[in-house]
């Protein structure tokens, strides 16, 4: 069992052009298992092995003989209890190794990209007309895992039909959020925290104050129609937009499901644009 540690007790290493390559490409994996994992209860059991290992080099450059096969004996038998407790997640990796999002990179054709703003523009326009209240909020790279967890699991192609029934008057999903995820309504009926912005205008409700308060803690876009106007509003990092006409709400759409090269840049000054708190 010593031998585990061996590379971590010997002397210097002579290093070469393959070795780093080796070290970034190590790298490059870990950090991809880390974004698969994170939000999820894998996450902390593989924190939980990092400091295992930790301890084990530790305890192996001190001779600590004992406690060194002890801890090399857990980690050996780690690998065949984590393929055991972890399937779903192995086979999520897989599933995105296999679509192209295992290093980041969304490979989605711009057909689907297309179809999903146009459903979802159809069922916006269609709840403003009618004066229907709706919530939606878009995840990026920030987690919505906690706030999934409140509402409904849904996992299901976004559809204008599927959105406008989900929101409709006294349904049982209707006063939450919905979270779309990669083009998917990964959840409905979602609580979200409320702001805390003592300068909110009066004549927001309890749907924008929570749009609002989940801007201030994540770097999601979030689309509210209102249910006593109709009127569509937008809110991320804090701001809030009114008013929107069909072409801004396009362009925001369009920018969270096929400008990929603008995802990650805060999102253009619109024509009523404003902070919390103006009218």
């Amino acid at each position: 069992m010593a031998d585990f540690f061996l590379p971590f007790t010997t002397g210097a290493i002579q290093f070469s052009w393959r070795d780093v390559v080796d070290i970034i490409i190590v790298a490059a994996i870990i950090y991809s298992l880390i974004r698969i994992m994170s939000g999820t209860r894998a996450l902390q059991v593989l924190k939980g092995l990092g400091i295992i290992l930790a301890l084990a080099i530790i305890f192996s450059i001190l001779d600590l003989q004992t406690v060194t096969w002890m801890l090399s004996w857990l980690l050996n038998a780690a690998a065949v209890v984590l393929v055991i407790l972890f399937q779903p997640e192995i086979r999520r990796a897989l599933e995105k190794l296999g679509g192209g999002k295992f290093f980041g990179v969304v490979i989605a054709p711009r057909e689907d990209a297309d179809r999903i703003v146009e459903e979802l523009m159809r069922a916006i326009i269609n709840m403003s007309k009618r004066k229907v209240g709706a919530l939606i909020v878009f995840e990026r790279k920030t987690g919505l895992k906690d706030i999934i967890e409140t509402g409904t699991f849904i996992n299901a192609e976004t559809t204008s039909e599927l959105i406008e029934n989900i929101f409709y008057p006294n349904t049982p999903l209707h006063d939450g959020a919905m979270i779309i995820k990669e083009g998917k309504i990964i959840a409905a009926g979602c609580f979200l925290p409320l702001s805390d912005n003592k300068q909110i205008s009066s004549e927001l409700g309890t749907r924008h104050r929570a749009a609002l308060g989940v801007s201030e803690v994540s770097d999601s876009y979030t689309i509210v129609v209102s249910e006593e106007t109709g009127v569509i509003s937008y809110m991320f990092d804090g701001m809030l937009t009114r008013y929107l006409d069909i072409p801004t709400l396009r362009d925001i759409l369009e920018r969270i499901f096929i400008k990929t090269e603008n995802a990650d840049k805060k999102p253009p000054v619109f024509k009523f644009r404003r902070k919390v708190g103006e009218k």
